[in-house]
């Protein structure tokens, strides 16, 4: 029995009415799903022996609680002007909502940067594949940068769930900027892993490095299991990216065209008659295959120009 005391209260939730309760030294208790106010002035009694880092008595007791009931409990002191959220083992001290819109608009700054020159890796890493030049360090250039904007933008989303109703322009601010980023990222891991690797398992890899890891292509390179291929060797795409260009192909095709063919650098010299032959591929898909790699192909080469 940790709760004792209080009174009913059994009311929707609203801000207005826990700000009013709050007034009382007792906890306040909610509904499982947070919609209800089911007691307040409650004396919270956990069991003493479970273990706590905090020093105040109120942080001690909400610490304890959350651990012994797996519950997640919110403790604020007016005098520290500190508020913490714990749940389970974990714990988080929540921020002004000023200076944490400085910091959300400060990543999101940082946030654009990083897209920019992931988009230029990936533009770079285009014209190579077109040219068939890749080499292993241009893959990893473009992991690498597509895990360091997972990361911000991962940080970014913590700060929109603790600011709330404040965040709503963050949140379609983000949204503008992390349009399909994770997709295009997992396309070129697919693109040059080994047949044994999945794509998740390699950034599963890459997610758990510490940020200056990431950083180290070698490190990076470890992550996708390439054998003993080393930064500067060649190396050539299967052509799953620039075939997730063609609207009319669903992903299961585009597999089998390139199981077929073998990489992008003979999928570039098949014919229409050869891509029909494809299980899944009829005459209107084969032409736009043929359209996309060619409009690639070109923006390729005009951006060399440019």
């Amino acid at each position: 029995q940790i709760c004792s005391g209080g009174f009913l209260v059994d009311a929707p939730f609203s801000p207005q009415r826990v700000s009013e309760l709050a007034k009382m030294d007792g906890a306040i208790i909610l509904s499982t799903d947070g919609n209800r106010i089911a007691r307040a002035n409650v004396h919270l009694v956990p069991d003493p022996t479970v273990p706590t880092s905090e020093t105040g008595t109120r942080h001690r007791t909400a610490e304890r609680v959350a651990r012994s009931l797996d519950v997640p409990v919110v403790s604020a002191s007016e005098e520290m002007g500190v508020i913490n959220v714990y749940a389970g083992g974990l714990k988080r001290q929540l921020q002004e909502v000023g200076r944490l819109l400085d910091r959300a608009n400060q990543a999101l700054q940082t946030l654009e940067r990083y897209k920019a020159r992931l988009d230029d890796a990936i533009h770079n890493l285009t014209a190579l594949e077109i040219e068939d030049v890749v080499t292993v360090r241009d893959v990893v250039t473009v992991v690498q940068r597509g895990e360091m904007v997972a990361r911000i933008a991962d940080e970014i989303e913590t700060m929109i769930i603790e600011l709330g109703v404040d965040a709503r322009l963050l949140r379609l601010q983000l949204d503008e900027i992390y349009t399909d980023i994770d997709e295009e990222v997992d396309l070129v891991v697919a693109d040059y892993l080994p047949p044994h690797r999945h794509v998740e398992d390699t950034l599963a890899e890459m997610a758990r490095l510490r940020d200056d890891d990431v950083l180290d292509a070698r490190m990076a390179l470890s992550t996708m299991h390439l054998g003993d291929a080393g930064l500067d060797d060649e190396t050539a795409p299967r052509g799953l990216r620039l075939l997730r260009r063609v609207s009319k192909l669903s992903p299961e095709v585009a597999s089998s065209i390139v199981d077929r063919f073998g990489g992008l650098a003979r999928l570039q010299r098949v014919t229409i008659d050869d891509l029909v032959a494809v299980d899944g591929v009829d005459a209107d898909i084969a032409q736009s295959v043929k359209e996309t790699l060619a409009r690639v192909t070109e923006d390729a080469i005009l951006g060399q120009y440019s």
